[in-house]
């Protein structure tokens, strides 16, 4: 496999903008909150997630990539992650796996699920015109209401994402039946201020014995 983008697609005045900070922030606080005594972080990306986790947590991170210009700590494909089972308390993939060919998302749901020990913590695109509304009156809480309307379009892969949730095809409910043949789905969102980014929080399945 060969990367999609080269290492300047990552700058920080063209990759990240105030709804991807949001992200960031949902991808810390659920980290956090599970408090694993360890990280694989799958596509680091701009390296954001990782320089703040490793600032305000004592969690050991650790990275992989198929590009060694990133300067991930493994060096490899999320298909074949040259890691013992169970290795990692926890492993991260935030719009990830939308870069492989769909064929190759439960491939690599097993093997995060292999080298996982707990939890995998992941975000999905999804497609779909927001409608998002936020209400804020003098002594009251925020109140926010946000909802896709369905638009049910064909993805055409466009050099980096092979397929979307809520594309015609890929709706929640078939990522999900994918999801759940490897984990426990404790939950799923969209963060308010970024309808994206559809993040998936799972528990590795436990293993059944043979003849039960």
């Amino acid at each position: 496999m060969k990367p999609q983008v080269d290492k300047q697609h990552y700058e920080f005045t063209r990759y990240t903008g105030p709804d991807r900070w949001s992200s960031y922030y949902s991808q810390l606080c659920e980290t956090l909150a599970l408090s694993p005594r360890d990280v694989l972080e799958i596509g680091p990306g701009d390296g954001f997630y990782g320089k703040c986790l490793s600032t305000i947590s004592t969690i050991k991170y650790r990275s992989l990539d198929i590009d060694k210009e990133l300067n991930p700590d493994i060096v490899c494909s999320v298909l074949s992650i040259p890691l013992p089972d169970e290795s990692v308390e926890c492993v991260v993939a935030f719009e990830i796996l939308e870069h492989l060919p769909f064929d190759d998302f439960p491939i690599a749901l097993k093997e995060l699920a292999r080298v996982s020990s707990k939890n995998v913590i992941l975000s999905l695109p999804h497609f779909g015109p927001p409608v998002k509304v936020l209400i804020k009156l003098p002594f009251f809480s925020e109140m926010k209401l946000a909802f896709k309307i369905p638009y049910f379009r064909a993805h055409k892969f466009n050099g980096q994402h092979y397929w979307e949730i809520g594309k015609l095809g890929y709706p929640v409910s078939r990522i999900i039946t994918d999801i759940e043949q490897a984990f426990v789905v404790e939950r799923h969102f969209i963060p308010f201020e970024n309808q994206y980014h559809h993040f998936f929080i799972l528990t590795k399945r436990p293993k059944t014995k043979r003849g039960t």
